[in-house]
């Protein structure tokens, strides 16, 4: 019974070891992804940020510009109607709580606006609506593993035919961000239509007013934003793409480093059961030979 048990401990610490190597291989994985991943953002951010420097250019040479993308100088009118929302999950678990934040916020403005059709990026997150009986507007059938900028135009082509047909009143992408370091919260952030003060220039003069350089927009400023803002759109869905899959790797990271601390401590405590067997199993042997040694000392005695 007892070199049963051993052998048992034994076999559950070679399968606890054998854990052990998948965990460390998917930490180093997830991190060479997620160096990559920020890698990648680095060197597209600097193009929709001149993009926003020039919307923010149109509104300081031509204030009173229309755009069916912004809300009017007047301020935010209720919009009732159609909303479309963009999830972004992960193709797979493991990666702690950052699955079940994006689809919390995600259900939470289902429960605020019911007439909210998904576009959902991610198995996850399909696996989940269709389980809940939750209906999908439309789901991008491609891995969120792999977040590029031609994927990111298809999912704004798709949004953006939507709202300029006046089928989508507002536009949300639930995303996952980091705040602070490995940090990272779910967000649900409007799109569409966008805040003008979202490209003010706070404390900053007009151009005109300043006498900088006067542009002119052809063939007008309204059709050159209509133009610009369906770029920016894709960037920011582009970015929303690569920070949930920077926070997807270091949410994965996380789960295995704890997943690796959790086996050492298991090993710890299987190797000092597996000694205390064997050393009882060694005890039991030596009493009975001895006891076995002691008995035929007897027996000798008594046949002389």
């Amino acid at each position: 019974m007892t070199m049963a048990g051993a052998k048992e401990i034994k076999a559950r610490i070679e399968s606890v070891q054998e854990t052990r190597k998948i965990t460390n291989a998917m930490y180093l994985i997830a991190s060479t992804k997620l160096r990559h991943a920020r890698q990648e953002l680095n060197n597209t951010r600097p193009y929709f940020e001149a993009l926003k420097g020039e919307i923010k250019r149109i509104f300081r040479m031509v204030a009173d510009v229309d755009s069916r993308y912004f809300y009017p100088d007047s301020g935010e009118p209720p919009l009732t109607g159609t909303y479309g929302c963009l999830v972004i999950t992960a193709d797979k678990g493991l990666a702690g709580a950052y699955n079940q934040n994006a689809i919390r916020q995600a259900l939470q403005l289902l429960e605020q606006h019911p007439d909210t059709k998904l576009f959902v990026v991610g198995e996850y997150g399909r696996r989940f609506f269709d389980r809940q009986g939750i209906s999908i507007e439309h789901s991008f059938l491609y891995t969120a593993q792999n977040p590029t900028m031609a994927r990111a135009r298809e999912i704004s082509a798709r949004l953006l035919e939507g709202y300029d047909k006046g089928e989508l009143q507002k536009i949300f992408v639930v995303y996952t961000d980091m705040e602070k370091g490995s940090v990272y919260e779910a967000h649900t952030t409007r799109i569409l239509p966008f805040h003008r003060t979202f490209f003010s220039s706070t404390g900053e003069e007009s151009l005109q007013a300043g006498g900088g350089p006067h542009f002119e927009f052809v063939p007008n400023a309204r059709a050159v934003l209509d133009n610009i803002v369906p770029i920016y759109v894709s960037g920011f869905i582009y970015s929303a793409l690569i920070d949930s899959f920077c926070c997807e790797q270091s949410a994965r990271m996380t789960a295995m480093d704890s997943a690796d601390r959790n086996a050492e401590k298991l090993l710890s405590e299987f190797s000092l059961r597996y000694n205390r067997v064997r050393q009882t199993a060694i005890t039991q042997e030596i009493t009975e030979v001895s006891a076995g040694a002691k008995a035929q000392r007897q027996k000798h005695k008594k046949e002389r």
